[in-house]
């Protein structure tokens, strides 16, 4: 298999994954759960949900795609921000769409054509690696949230095989 092929199909598994775990630990949840804030400093489920979106669109978007930045990454962390379960679920859908699908339109070429990245020029799979690790990251406070809600009922995201 050639190497870019292993590429592409890495990172499409990779935004899948964290897709599909976020997806599970959310549906575990009722719209006030999704909601849910520890304390004043801390973020709610939805709140990280529309950040990784706004992130999403503004990489992909912006960064590959040429149109103009309509970001607004302060109020993705808005303390008045309240999205119902559903409309978290399909936000997600909706943005890992773009950001698989254009990771499928790319050539060989593109995966190292520079963009500009919060002032920085990376390539276009370092901007994709950054942004693997930054949503994984994000994705760890959503499920760690959902544990907290849901204590002891909460179902593990992980599949555990036994090995012996």
């Amino acid at each position: 298999m050639e190497i870019y092929t292993i590429i592409f199909v890495q990172l499409v598994s990779k935004f899948e994954e964290i897709r599909d775990t976020m997806k599970k630990g959310i549906n575990q949840l009722n719209d006030e759960e999704c909601n849910y804030r520890p304390n004043f400093e801390s973020n709610t489920i939805a709140n990280l949900v529309v950040h990784i979106e706004g992130n999403i669109y503004q990489r992909i978007g912006t960064g590959i795609q040429g149109h103009r930045d309509l970001r607004s990454r302060e109020n993705e962390f808005s303390r008045e921000l309240y999205i119902s379960k559903d409309e978290l679920l399909n936000r997600i859908d909706e943005s890992f769409k773009l950001l698989i699908e254009t990771i499928c339109e790319l050539t060989n070429e593109d995966l190292f054509r520079r963009i500009e990245v919060r002032g920085r020029q990376k390539t276009i799979y370092e901007m994709l690696q950054q942004c693997a690790t930054h949503y994984s990251e994000h994705l760890g406070q959503i499920l760690y949230l959902a544990k907290i809600c849901l204590g002891d009922i909460y179902k593990t995201t992980a599949i555990h095989k036994k090995t012996f």
